[in-house]
């Protein structure tokens, strides 16, 4: 470590940011994860000024005045509001210094879906600049959900990760800090939830909010049959009538609603493998793949991409905080990772 690094280290702080859809998580090097907020945003129309963000945001979701909206300024993993992102990711970064507040300004480490374009890198690492980083850089998170979970990503071996997030799920390959095949899918939880949502509306004739749907989600979703039949109570809107009424959805309804999007998963699962070169793919044979993100929570999932794949399938420990962790680790010791960042300031397209 070089006298000037030795001075930023003592004088600042460095925080990686998991950037995500339905989540943001802040790891403060040193704290470790500081912050595990909803990426939301509630917006007073009338005076363009902020509200409440994160966790108080989202209590807001669906219960607020017609001059106040909550909104996700996030999209399938990039920024679709900028100015709200600039503001969220201002607000974080300043909740996760707190006390710890130093005199220089934070470098920060954000990790992206893989294959995002070089405008919306730069979206994000202006978004960050704007919120108070002196310096930014941008990781792919398949690949910092592999350091994460402590995979060896720079060693010439073959790891396989599967980050199943809220708007997007990454697969990728990686060997020797580089991402050797991937594949992006806009299928992650938020189009689970949405699939539950048109699932009761169509055979049940209720309507249900995004946070019901949620609900049934994390407690009922799985992959395959379960050894005994689970249940839920929900309330909604009746269709006919219009007025509200309670019905009860077991893991069957919510195993048939969710079954083509798992499909879909398993497939983008295939379609990597098909096209991984032959000295890799051995090594996954041997090493498996690594499931990352809030849906690998899915009960189930495991064992039918076992069974689909034909190669082993390990569920991350912690797979929530696997792309934040891996962000941690790279600001621990920027050199040995810096051959994994996508972009840095010299790397990336004029404003």
């Amino acid at each position: 470590m070089t006298f000037l690094e030795k001075i930023y280290n003592r004088f600042s702080n460095d925080i990686g940011i998991d950037l995500g859809t339905a989540n943001t998580l802040v790891y403060v090097r040193g704290h470790g994860i500081v912050i595990n907020e909803p990426s939301i945003v509630a917006l007073n129309k009338k005076t363009g000024r902020i509200v409440a963000v994160g966790a108080e945001a989202k209590r807001m979701l669906g219960r607020t005045p017609g001059h106040i909206q909550a909104i996700r300024p996030l999209v399938d993993g990039v920024i679709s509001d900028f100015e709200v992102t600039e503001e969220m990711l201002a607000y974080l970064i300043n909740k996760a210094e707190g006390a710890a507040r130093k005199i220089l300004r934070p470098r920060v480490v954000v990790g992206v879906p893989s294959g995002i374009t070089n405008v919306e890198i730069r979206a994000v690492y202006d978004a960050a600049k704007s919120a108070g980083a002196r310096e930014v850089f941008i990781i792919e998170e398949p690949m910092a959900a592999a350091i994460g979970i402590r995979l060896p990503v720079n060693d010439p071996v073959g790891s396989m990760v599967m980050d199943i997030g809220g708007g997007t799920t990454d697969i990728a390959v990686i060997s020797l800090a580089g991402v050797v095949q991937s594949k992006n899918l806009r299928v992650a939880g938020d189009k689970l939830n949405s699939d539950l949502m048109n699932y009761i509306r169509n055979e049940f004739k209720i309507l249900i909010g995004e946070k019901t749907a949620e609900t049934i989600k994390i407690k009922l979703g799985s992959a395959i049959e379960l050894d005994e039949v689970a249940e839920i109570e929900i309330k909604g809107r009746d269709l006919v009538s219009g007025l509200p009424r309670e019905i009860v959805i077991t893991d069957t309804d919510v195993r048939e609603a969710l079954a083509e999007s798992i499909a879909q998963l398993v497939e983008g699962a295939k379609e990597v493998i098909e096209l991984t070169p032959p000295e890799i793919l051995s090594d996954i044979m041997r090493r498996g793949v690594y499931v990352t993100g809030g849906g690998a929570l899915i009960q189930g999932l495991d064992a039918l991409l076992r069974e689909e794949l034909n190669i082993p399938v390990t569920i991350a420990d912690d797979p929530l905080s696997a792309v934040a962790r891996g962000a941690g680790v790279v600001l621990e010791d920027l050199p040995t990772y810096r051959e994994v960042l996508i972009g840095e300031d010299d790397d990336l397209p004029p404003r």
